[in-house]
């Protein structure tokens, strides 16, 4: 697969990833409602060549949904992977490790999976939503995403008709070059986050979403 994107001017293509420290360094940023975000910012190291190593050594795959009447394409490549499998790259394993640590593996809480998305162009995207291990289920839940490569915008806003207070203002996120953000508490089931679709001249993103696995 060609990839041609503007690597971060603080990284080094011929050095090893690596995870900085979380602890202090991560921002938590209150919501409504019981939610929250943690953001920590260039916790990947040397992330774009884990942005090399992911985008040619992933198996994506492009998916389709049923949507009103008609089967769609998905604007995004995505590939998964489940509890016990063997993920695509060591530094997403001690990801995983270093996340868990973290947050001291609260019951039900512990990140198990991680499902990959390849924004490849600004015409890439995901739509408004709470993602599933959320939204079907009434406790609270934590997503962590990853994000190599070009900054793209994740945008949060609080779900309509949820909160006690009103609507609330659309919070944008850049995220990029191993960028990191963890939606906790009720998130899911409160807000909802987006990709949206952008004419502005970007590059390639790959976002990494560890999860929980809940019982259905």
């Amino acid at each position: 697969m060609p990839i041609t994107f503007q690597t971060s001017l603080f990284d080094d293509l011929d050095a090893d990833p690596q995870l900085e420290s979380l602890g202090r360094t991560v921002e938590r940023i209150t919501l409504d409602d019981g939610a929250w975000l943690d953001l920590r910012r260039g916790w990947v190291t040397n992330s774009d060549a884990l942005f090399e190593r992911l985008a040619v050594g992933v198996p994506w795959k492009a998916d389709r949904r049923e949507m009103y009447d008609r089967v769609v394409d998905i604007p995004r490549l995505v590939s998964w992977f489940g509890p016990g499998s063997v993920f695509p790259d060591p530094v997403l394993v001690s990801a995983r490790t270093a996340l868990n640590d973290h947050y001291g593996r609260p019951p039900g809480q512990v990140f198990e999976t991680a499902g990959l998305c390849f924004y490849r162009t600004g015409d890439d995207s995901v739509a408004w939503h709470g993602d599933r291990v959320g939204r079907t289920i009434d406790r609270d839940t934590m997503v962590a995403i990853v994000s190599v490569g070009a900054e793209r915008v994740l945008s949060v806003r609080p779900k309509s008709g949820v909160h006690s207070t009103g609507p609330g203002e659309t919070l944008r996120f850049p995220l990029g070059h191993g960028d990191l953000i963890v939606m906790g508490g009720s998130c899911q089931r409160t807000y909802e986050h987006a990709i949206l679709k952008t004419k502005s001249a970007t590059g390639p993103r790959i976002s990494v979403q560890f999860r929980p696995v809940w019982p259905r």
